[in-house]
């Protein structure tokens, strides 16, 4: 079993610890996050890599209630924005390190923002300077971002949900039953995903959705990318249909989520077209037809806006099968590491150029270092600490 699955497979049980959590010895620092948020002029959601995915699953629960944030990613943020004065900046990020994050810290405090913080890590920058931080306690992952994504989707998306409404128990109860559920189908997606000929090494990849599983989508094509090795794409399904389908052809794999509420017919017909153009489709979602596509992964019962908490777990059991039957191993970064501590390059210096070269200047490939002894391999003996799935 590869290190990905393992901590595919134990995500249930860090969801369900999670929301144990905002319920009890985070609840405080939850409903303090909430009261400022309720009373802020401007609210800034953001984050980087798979934490910039969950920003994207918890922004529309703001939305809804009337009370829309601005949705940027950190590196963005941190470059090309500017706080007014009175804003509140929900920074999410799993260790707090990313060189973003830090920076991002330091412009807060310049323009004198406040900061909300939710991460999985209390050593970190962000958890120490942050004015309100919401600490998740979770282990963290062996490489690819599993559960530290999940448990920040979960905290970031109750947060939103405090910040509209007074914290609702019976609501923690009733997504802690769904996560159960969701533990349940495990067993039976990674037997579909077995049989299906919809996962296949070197195909062409695009994962579509609407609302809050956008953000799923997103982390579906960063599990490719890191996992498998694969490229991939992540479009909204509506812009999909104004412009990218003109290179849709034989073999092309898309992967769509259905929402449990809306635009469902519409894209259920979307991914009756695709199959008709030649296309092999992958569908998530609630009370699907079994025939709607070549691989149709049912997912429990859920409120739609908040279907985004397990809707991704089906797409990660399927990222793990391909890395495997292409022959990948998942449990490794090549270029890229746990923390991205500078904004600069993919290799380190000294020997940049001969590095992009492929050789070190002497007819050799650079040498490879192994990281903390976590099977991840950076290029050059003086290691830089690098974040890809923040």
């Amino acid at each position: 079993m590869t290190r990905f699955l393992e901590d595919i497979l134990r995500q249930p049980d860090e969801l369900r610890q999670t929301l144990r959590y905002l319920a009890g010895a985070g609840r405080h620092q939850l409903e303090e996050a909430a009261r400022t948020l309720a009373h802020a002029r401007h609210m800034y959601l953001t984050g980087i890599g798979s934490s910039w995915h969950a920003a994207l699953c918890a922004a529309p629960l703001f939305s809804a209630g009337a009370r829309p944030v601005y949705l940027q990613d950190a590196a963005e943020l941190l470059h090309f924005g500017a706080f007014p004065p009175d804003a509140v900046i929900v920074a999410i990020s799993r260790t707090g390190k990313s060189v973003e994050i830090v920076r991002l810290l330091a412009k807060a405090r310049e323009s004198g923002a406040l900061v909300i913080a939710i991460t999985n890590s209390e050593d970190g920058p962000l958890a120490r300077e942050a004015q309100i931080p919401v600490i998740v306690p979770v282990p963290f992952d062996h490489g690819i971002s599993v559960n530290t994504y999940t448990t920040l989707v979960a905290a970031a998306a109750v947060l939103a949900s405090v910040t509209l409404h007074p914290l609702d128990d019976a609501l923690l109860t009733i997504l802690a039953g769904v996560i159960d559920s969701a533990a349940q189908s495990m067993g039976t997606w990674q037997e579909q995903i077995a049989r299906s000929t919809w996962p296949v090494p070197r195909a062409n990849y695009y994962f579509l959705a609407r609302g809050s599983s956008l953000g799923s989508c997103h982390e579906a094509r960063l599990l490719w990318e890191e996992g498998a090795k694969c490229p991939a794409t992540a479009l909204g399904t509506g812009s999909f249909r104004h412009g990218p389908q003109e290179m849709v052809a034989q073999g092309l794999r898309l992967g769509i989520w259905i929402d449990g509420r809306r635009m469902r017919e519409g894209d259920l017909a979307v991914a009756r077209d695709l199959g008709r153009l030649g296309a092999s489709v992958m569908l998530i979602g609630q009370n699907l037809p079994d025939d709607a596509a070549d691989l149709v992964l049912h997912i429990p019962e859920v409120s739609p806006e908040w279907q985004f908490l397990i809707d991704a777990i089906p797409a990660q059991l399927a990222a793990e099968r391909l890395a495997r039957v292409s022959g990948v191993d998942c449990d490794s970064f090549r270029l890229c590491s746990y923390i991205v501590e500078d904004d600069g390059g993919l290799l380190q210096e000294p020997g940049r150029a001969q590095a992009l070269a492929g050789t070190d200047g002497k007819g050799a490939a650079p040498a490879l270092e192994p990281k903390f002894g976590k099977g991840m391999w950076v290029p050059w003996k003086e290691v830089i600490v690098r974040e890809g799935n923040e």
